[in-house]
């Protein structure tokens, strides 16, 4: 009878090793699908947001009598419901994407808010706004890092807009997460800028992810609101 030889140590060892290499290569393409997944996902969430604007400016008139549209107001305390007015101006210009009054997705792909912002007039329910009235947002290439509501020689990605729509991206710096907690602050002015806590402006930076920069930023211009909401110059 031939006796069985079993694997010895060294080669077993060999066996583990080589199988590490093919799982950790496996790995990071891996992640970088499920990165990509989550991106794409974020995306189609800030596409619905814009989306959910445009509907609730088209079912929303000034109280006047005028048939004006208006904005809603940004979410200041996690449950996803409109901020506060006070003779229809919006108490907070800037916070929370108001999900549950718009009826879209609560976060996006990495369990993170929406952060928002809109242009005053633009929201006020008592007058609406108007064909003449412009945004006083700003979309960067970079941040200035100072009080400035201009992107000056920095690059103008958008000028006036009146909506801005953000995700803080995989590093979720700056965000509030479900559970109402409030991540890490960015480490870099440019992903500062898009928080509002290096300085209070009307900046926000949009540019190709980078080290220090992965915030997924969309907007919507007063020229694109008017032609969805008052085609033809419709608006008062």
């Amino acid at each position: 009878m031939t006796p069985q030889r079993g694997f010895t140590l060294i080669e077993l060892a060999i066996v583990l090793v080589i199988m590490t290499i093919l799982i950790g290569g496996l790995a990071v393409p891996l992640s970088a699908q499920i990165q990509a997944r989550r991106i794409a996902e974020t995306k189609q969430t800030l596409n619905e947001a814009r989306e959910a604007i445009f509907g609730y400016a088209m079912a929303h008139s000034a109280s006047n009598g005028t048939g004006a549209p208006y904005l809603p107001c940004p979410n200041v305390n996690g449950d996803g419901l409109e901020g506060p007015r006070d003779a229809g101006r919006c108490l907070n210009t800037e916070g929370f994407f108001p999900w549950a009054a718009l009826g879209t997705a609560a976060q996006d792909a990495w369990g993170n808010r929406l952060r928002y912002a809109v242009t005053e007039e633009f929201a006020n329910s008592v007058t609406g706004f108007q064909n003449a009235d412009v945004g006083d947002r700003q979309v960067c290439t970079t941040s200035t890092n100072a009080d400035s509501d201009d992107c000056g020689a920095l690059g103008n990605v958008a000028a006036n807009v009146p909506i801005v729509i953000l995700s803080h991206g995989p590093n979720g710096w700056g965000a509030r997460n479900l559970n109402g907690n409030t991540l890490a602050a960015p480490s870099s002015n440019t992903e500062r800028e898009n928080t509002n806590s290096d300085h209070v402006d009307q900046e926000f930076v949009s540019r190709t992810p980078s080290d220090d920069f992965d915030d997924l930023v969309t907007w919507i211009s007063a020229d694109q609101l008017r032609g969805r909401i008052c085609p033809g110059g419709g608006c008062p």
